[in-house]
């Protein structure tokens, strides 16, 4: 949300909104003309005092705020959403750890199907590439949990992007591994992505688009 301060116009429909929306609002960042569309708040107390009352939010039902044909109805559509990993199919897990419901995974489904259906719109996953308490890369080679969604337009982590959208199976694992993954499992990856049959060498990755910075 910081990346967005300097925006101007932007809107905002989503399932949750908290503090990252008010400093936009309080930025000048947000549409005047377009309320924030949302079905609930979690944040401070600042956050739900500005909320009272406030003509510039509609609450709605999640069953409104999740439907995928509303939010496919919303040009420029970007939908943000995390996952606690990837693989290399680009399969996303953000609700099970170790055969457990950890979060469940609320409307990210939805807001991935919206979002590639909106006109101009893109679907993003971002995440750190290394998960600090199970000390565990977040990329990892094949999901063995339940999969929330999959082919979206782009993975963001701190090391860049994987730009996604329109490549093939063995390029969309190259763009994960060399522009979003931890380097410190690159190698690994690319022996267990040549293992699965995506055939990712050292070769394919100076023929990606360089990641950019998130």
């Amino acid at each position: 949300m910081r990346g967005l301060v300097r925006r101007r116009g932007l809107r905002v429909w989503s399932e949750m909104v908290s503090d990252g929306v008010l400093a936009l609002e309080h930025a000048g960042a947000l549409d005047d003309r377009t309320a924030v569309s949302t079905s609930f708040l979690f944040g401070s107390q600042e956050l739900y005092a500005w909320a009272d009352g406030n003509p510039r939010l509609t609450m709605l039902s999640t069953q409104v705020a999740n439907d995928p044909g509303r939010i496919s109805a919303l040009p420029l559509m970007v939908s943000v959403n995390s996952a606690l990993e990837i693989d290399l199919f680009d399969q996303a897990n953000a609700a099970s750890i170790n055969s457990h419901v950890y979060s469940g995974f609320g409307g990210q489904s939805d807001f991935v199907t919206g979002a590639l259906h909106s006109i101009g719109g893109q679907a993003i996953i971002a995440l750190r590439s290394w998960h600090p308490r199970a000390n565990c890369s977040t990329i990892i080679p094949l999901l063995d949990e339940p999969v929330t969604s999959f082919q979206r337009s782009a993975v963001v982590t701190e090391h860049g992007t994987a730009d996604l959208v329109g490549r093939n199976q063995p390029d969309q694992a190259a763009a994960l591994i060399e522009n979003a993954a931890d380097p410190r499992v690159r190698e690994d990856l690319r022996e267990e992505a040549a293992a699965l049959g995506l055939w990712v060498t050292r070769r394919t990755s100076p023929q990606l688009s360089p990641g950019r910075t998130s």
